[in-house]
């Protein structure tokens, strides 16, 4: 086990179309920088109760929310480092932690329950989280295409457009180049605003000129909405 790390800050979505984030990126030019990863994939295992316990809870928008997940970035592979997620909302505000592990570290602890080699108070508060559920198991692979930036004046200040998220309830791991369905149709594309403070005056004026709205959109809400809830009901689902 490595680096320890710890989030908070207030995270804001917004759907656009394809025409709007070309000209969105337009205006970016002045404010931000991509940053060190540029465009990379992003796969995701998010972990659940056999009866997916979290993720009902949290399409009821409660005040309190919280995930857990083991996330990748860029070119994957059996030997590549994850991120075990803990991701907790409470009024709007962020709290994020995260371990970064080798992946035989990870799914051990999170699927055969083994003991870390170093515990952290990280590993500590996941440790409980999962005693507190008590049978979390893999629920969904929830992969996309992200490209990431950061303020050049507020290097806090971040914005990330996910393109192509899709999901794979069959085969669920990390490396998995199966068959995926998408959850967006292909001309929208998900912008995420990460601030500790608030939105800069440029970003707001382009919000305001194109009549984008902020939205409560949830990757895992809508793959569970449109795709699991409907399999385990034996319904129907289209891409909106």
């Amino acid at each position: 086990m490595s680096t320890t790390m710890v989030f908070k800050r207030y995270e804001l979505k917004y759907l656009l179309t394809e025409d709007q984030y070309r000209e969105l990126q337009q205006v970016m030019a002045e404010h931000m920088q991509i940053d060190e990863y540029g465009k990379n994939t992003i796969r995701n295992i998010y972990f659940d109760t056999p009866d997916f316990l979290l993720i009902r809870r949290s399409i009821e928008r409660p005040c309190y929310k919280e995930k857990l997940r083991v996330r990748s970035y860029g070119n994957f592979n059996e030997n590549s480092n994850v991120f075990v997620e803990m991701k907790k909302k409470y009024e709007g505000v962020v709290y994020k932690r995260r371990l970064t592990l080798s992946q035989k570290e990870a799914f051990g602890f999170l699927v055969d329950h083994t003991p870390l080699a170093e515990e952290t108070q990280i590993a500590k508060e996941l440790a409980y989280f999962m005693e507190h559920y008590g049978s979390l198991q893999p629920a969904i692979a929830l992969h996309y295409e992200r490209e990431a930036y950061f303020g050049l004046e507020d290097h806090d200040f971040r914005m990330t457009f996910d393109q192509d998220i899709r999901i794979n309830t069959d085969n669920i791991s990390l490396g998995n180049k199966g068959v995926f369905t998408p959850i967006l149709n292909p001309n929208m594309v998900l912008l995420e605003v990460k601030t500790g403070m608030g939105i800069p005056a440029w970003l707001l004026s382009f919000f305001s000129e194109h009549k984008i709205y902020k939205t409560s959109f949830s990757k895992y809400g809508t793959a569970y909405q449109k795709f699991v809830l409907p399999k385990m009901k034996g319904g129907s689902h289209n891409v909106a």
